[in-house]
């Protein structure tokens, strides 16, 4: 990063305490406890705005994802995505971008996650708990802008509707809505399919990876909830 500043410290011990306060959950003033291992935490927070106001984060998370597909030897952009949110608690005295989600009764933020077969990150988007499914979904969508050239195909289940499908379409993909069982294919929302199903059903290619993969990035994102419930 060229911000033509006389450097002191160096950006790698600058984004390894971002990464210990992300971990930790801790303060940024607690930094200054480690002051024989990190900067001062004024500058490890001036670092993360300037990260954050650059799109730093969001295209380093990029650029890994493409690197992990590549050495798993896939394509290095996906044709299908599954979407799914998560509202999580924040912690005391936060006030901006929270809400309560009324049908889980959690006070706090949502994350929503639009994750390839492998449960890689493709875009995410952090928002008040008590924002729609659709409404964060549309944010899912409208970040995924360019970043995934063959992408086809866009996986969700039934909290997601006209709304969020207009605006998949609209973005030049389809969608596909999975629900509980199986039903009949139907042409606004294309072959639906069973909520758990991976792969190919009875010769049909099935719509939804499956959700473990969602899950099991939020769950991640939970042991590293620093900057999801603080930021």
């Amino acid at each position: 990063m060229d911000d033509q500043r006389k450097r002191w410290h160096s950006l790698r011990t600058i984004c390894n305490a971002i990464l210990w306060i992300n971990r930790t959950g801790a303060q940024w003033r607690e930094l200054d406890k480690l002051a024989d291992t990190y900067p001062p935490w004024q500058t490890v927070y001036y670092h993360f705005g300037q990260f954050k106001l650059r799109g730093v984060w969001e295209e380093l998370l990029d650029n890994l994802v493409v690197k992990e597909r590549k050495r798993q030897q896939r394509e290095a952009t996906p044709s299908l995505l599954a979407i799914d949110s998560q509202s999580v608690k924040i912690m005391q005295f936060i006030t901006e971008e929270t809400g309560i989600d009324a049908h889980k009764l959690i006070n706090g933020r949502k994350r929503s996650i639009a994750v390839d077969r492998l449960g890689l990150p493709w875009s995410l988007a952090v928002t008040s708990a008590n924002t729609s499914d659709n409404e964060a979904g549309r944010l899912v969508i409208d970040r995924l802008s360019g970043k995934v050239p063959r992408l086809k195909l866009i996986a969700a289940d039934h909290e997601y509707k006209v709304s969020f499908i207009a605006q998949v379409e609209a973005a030049g993909y389809q969608a596909e809505i999975a629900r509980g069982r199986l039903v009949k294919s139907q042409k606004v929302a294309g072959a639906l399919c069973p909520r758990r199903t991976v792969g190919r059903l009875n010769g049909v290619l099935a719509a939804v990876p499956r959700r473990d993969s969602i899950s099991g990035r939020s769950a991640g994102a939970d042991g590293c909830s620093g900057m999801w419930k603080k930021q």
